[in-house]
């Protein structure tokens, strides 16, 4: 049994400590939803499949699969993996400000040693002001990377087809409506 509570640490401390963090979520409960859950502790891997809804604080994570795995470093990755309905899905509040991150792909991968997150094929990544969308951006994959928090966005990652990035980006609203131009 405690093989699995630590690949389940594993996943909180990994895959759902994604870029965007809002420090309070590291000290919440993880919950995992899943249809189905199997782990090996040979390969130091936690696979958790069927509508598989992960929450930490005000972290949501949703795919289809789930997996989790620690190399003998303790490095953690994490992918997600979504369906042709439902694309692999993150949000999470920003630190410090009502602001939220949210991001979908066929495919999400966090690795823990470069402490990146890449959505992968057909990804779009989306700042909400409260509930307002503020800025959003798209192509084939996103990189971001958390100890830099900058991000790139590639419209076409094989390079066979033309592929094109798009970017709807807003100026933040003027918080003193008083001031005069």
């Amino acid at each position: 049994m405690k093989p699995i509570f630590i690949l389940c640490l594993t996943l909180a401390t990994g895959l759902l400590q994604s870029a965007w963090a809002e420090k309070a979520d590291r000290n919440k409960p993880m919950h995992i939803d899943a249809d189905s859950m199997r782990y090996e502790d040979a390969q130091q891997l936690t696979v958790f499949t069927g509508k598989v809804v992960a929450t930490k604080g005000t972290i949501v994570i949703r795919g289809a699969k789930v997996e989790v795995r620690q190399d003998s470093a303790g490095n953690q990755y994490g992918t997600v993996t979504g369906t042709l309905k439902e694309r692999a899905f993150f949000r999470q509040k920003r630190d410090g400000v009502d602001e939220f991150i949210e991001g979908e792909a066929e495919s999400l991968i966090y690795n823990g040693k470069t402490d990146t997150v890449r959505l992968e094929t057909n990804a779009v990544m989306r700042r909400f002001r409260g509930n307002v969308l503020a800025d959003e951006v798209a192509g084939a994959i996103i990189n971001y990377e958390n100890s830099t928090e900058k991000f790139s966005v590639d419209g076409s990652a094989t390079g066979a087809a033309p592929g094109r990035v798009r970017a709807v980006i807003t100026p933040k609203p003027d918080n003193n409506p008083a001031k005069t131009q």
